[in-house]
């Protein structure tokens, strides 16, 4: 069992600004409750509402040394869905009405919450094995666990991953006040340490001393590589590439499925869209006074609106593209110049384009299962998450080829006919044009194809399954081993590994042929040290706490190792050449527990 600890500044369902949240409280629910113990600790804000603010139990309190004066910590539980979750408790610091009030405000806030955290976890009973922070907010968690913390024999060990959601944002104030809200000494202010530009940075702490840094998609872990993307940080992702992984984001398909979704006006599926989905046009044509007409193309845009949004771009276009049989519904809020700027077009064009100039999660969820195409031109973008949402509608993406959304959407060709989504990829209005004209040019002239598109749209898995499982071998890789821990007894490993090897069963289908029949004896050496027996026939599987007198294959292997290849973290060849795991009898009737015994590829 790996204990895996949360550390973040804001989480669904109690407190949210972004995408940050909606990460930090679905992914620990997609982890195998078996092999990981995921709890989540955050600020206990006053925002937070009232319902669950009610549900949380108090634990305890203690005083911390923070900027040369004792500062109150209180801690306060609650459990959500199965997860834990810990409240760090100080109104003096999470008094205010929003999460974050600016700089240098939130530069003492985040210092005390990243210093709370660590000294709570004696006092929790909780020893993470790994500490997974989150954005700027929490970069000095790895730097107080180094500076202050690793001396002490409960800390040594525990390992750190940093994951930038952005990295233009970083937390970076005079280097001065950051020294002294931070109580750090000069050691820690040079320019392989938290120094930036003689400045200093939160975030670049964190890179510095995590073990491993994770980004938000496998593009932007490339991009941030580069000048132009590296927001003056790209030196030293290049010196850590090794280190650095980009993971997509994944959604959470119970809340986002257009075949349950409550807030929609029509629920719909792959296989009835064609019919149904219009209706949820027609019904949000109605609400927000546009025309009413099926035939019209309705695209979709639900985002921050800021300059790293494209919407300098749209400026340009909107006129062109509203000459089309086209409508634009916007719904978002953000910098004023662009808020005005939707607001004159809305004017404008009054039956073409409707601009929502505020956030609601209920609008957001029509939009989605509305539009027959959704407008994302981020000029960079980490991962984005509303594609994703739009993927899952079936409504089309147009984005801009960068980070998350080059990840994620696949740009139709056709000459092929392949793709599920339209691309450009140079920054320029001209570009974005051709792409949402091509949009156009589809949706009007080839139904057939563009429901097509729909299809593989709604077909893509962005799940957290997938996601999740990549971050269970990271924190493997990290840790050292699958389920490495205390002792236990043979009846309990069996039992794990039985629950496993029977889900495989039915995640293969493996069809076994007339007359098929294997028996493979494993015996367990180390913790859970045992021997028990599988036989496979064409029925399917039995396993049993025996051993076996008609074994053809015999395998000596560790509790961890059988378990890591159970949930196929590692493969039987690897572990058989590394001497991991040992192998007597007929090997190739041995080896097929390659397949018998390790999850569905």
């Amino acid at each position: 069992m790996k204990n895996i600890l949360f550390v973040a500044s804001e989480c669904v369902p109690f407190i949210k600004t972004g995408g940050l949240a909606d990460v930090v409280g679905s992914l620990p629910k997609y982890f195998p409750k078996e092999y990981f113990d995921v709890r989540v600790v955050i600020p206990k804000y006053a925002g937070i509402k009232e319902q669950f603010r009610n549900q949380m139990q108090y634990v305890t309190n203690f005083y911390m040394d923070l900027n040369w004066r004792q500062q109150y910590v209180g801690i306060f539980e609650m459990e959500y869905e199965g997860i834990k979750f810990y409240f760090i408790d100080n109104e003096e610091h999470f008094g205010g009405s929003t999460p974050y009030a600016g700089m240098p405000w939130d530069l003492e806030k985040f210092a005390y919450f990243s210093k709370a955290a660590l000294s709570i976890l004696p006092t929790i009973g909780f020893r993470p094995d790994l500490i997974h922070c989150h954005d700027w907010q929490t970069g000095l968690v790895p730097v107080y666990l180094h500076e202050r913390f690793q001396a002490d024999e409960f800390y040594r060990g525990i390992k750190t991953v940093m994951t930038i959601h952005n990295l233009k944002f970083q937390g970076i104030w005079d280097r001065k006040t950051i020294q002294s809200i931070t109580g750090l000494s000069d050691y820690y202010f040079t320019p392989d340490k938290l120094e930036f530009k003689h400045d200093a940075s939160y975030l670049k702490g964190g890179l510095v001393y995590a073990d491993a840094i994770t980004t938000v998609s496998n593009t932007y872990a490339q991009e941030i590589q580069t000048p132009f993307y590296g927001e003056g940080l790209d030196g030293l992702m290049c010196a850590r590439a090794n280190d650095l992984r980009g993971i997509v984001n994944g959604l959470d398909y119970n809340e986002w499925n257009p075949e349950t979704d409550a807030q929609i006006a029509k629920n719909f599926n792959v296989k009835n869209f064609r019919k149904e989905k219009v209706k949820n046009k027609l019904a949000l044509q109605e609400e927000l006074g546009l025309e009413v007409n099926p035939k019209t193309m309705m695209i979709g845009i639900v985002s921050r609106l800021t300059d790293q949004k494209g919407f300098d771009l749209i400026s340009y276009m909107m006129d062109e593209m509203c000459q089309d049989a086209v409508q634009f519904v916007i719904l978002g809020t953000g910098e004023e110049r662009y808020e005005n700027m939707f607001r004159h077009f809305a004017w404008k064009y009054d039956k073409k384009v409707s601009a929502n100039i505020y956030y609601s999660d209920a609008m957001s969820h029509k939009i989605y299962a509305s539009c027959d195409a959704f407008l994302m031109p981020s000029l960079f973008e980490p991962c984005g998450l509303s594609q994703l949402m739009a993927l899952r509608y079936g409504t089309v993406p147009i984005v801009h080829e960068t980070g998350g959304l080059k990840d994620s959407v696949r740009a139709y060709k056709d000459f092929d006919g392949i793709g599920d989504g339209f691309a450009f990829s140079d920054y320029q209005a001209k570009d974005l044009y051709l792409a949402i004209s091509e949009a156009v040019k589809l949706y009007f002239g080839d139904e057939e194809m563009f429901d097509r598109l729909r299809v593989r749209c709604m077909k893509k898995d962005f799940s957290w399954d997938k996601s999740a499982e990549r971050y269970n071998r990271m924190y493997e890789d990290i840790c050292g081993g699958a389920g490495a821990g205390e002792p236990i007894p043979f009846e309990e490993a069996f039992d794990q590994l039985r629950h496993c090897y029977m889900e495989n069963e039915r995640t293969n289908r493996v069809k076994h042929e007339s007359g098929y029949h294997r028996v493979v004896q494993i015996t367990i050496i180390g913790r859970g040290a045992g021997t028990f027996t599988i036989r496979f026939n064409e029925n399917g599987m039995q396993v049993e706490p025996a051993s076996a007198d008609d074994a053809e294959a015999y395998v000596h292997c560790s509790f961890d190792n059988l378990l890591a290849m159970a949930r196929g973290l590692v493969t039987v060849d690897k572990l058989y050449l590394s001497g991991q795991l040992r192998l007597r009898g007929n090997l190739s009737k041995g080896f097929e527990i390659r397949y018998l015994l390790s999850p569905a590829k």
